[in-house]
């Protein structure tokens, strides 16, 4: 797999880095690691994504990245 940032995603850059190693089976310790992150930071990342799409957990919403995308920027947070 090769990353891609979404400009026009609700995900943050880094948040989408985030999906893209959960997606390829990296535990929050591993992706800590090639981010130079905490664990915590990590955790907190996965927090807002889970809320900004409404999924409950990382399976559902490295499903929900592969099925639907992250979701798209609302039209008053696009940069002009």
């Amino acid at each position: 797999m090769i990353f891609v940032a979404d400009p026009d995603s609700a995900f943050t850059l880094r948040e989408q880095q985030i999906l893209y190693y959960i997606a390829g089976g990296l535990s929050n310790k591993e992706i800590a690691g090639r981010l130079s992150l905490s664990e915590q930071t990590v955790k907190a990342h996965l927090s807002h994504m889970t809320t900004k799409c409404g999924r409950a957990n990382r399976a559902a919403l490295v499903a929900y990245g592969f099925v639907d995308g992250p979701p798209p920027r609302r039209r008053d947070d696009r940069a002009d």
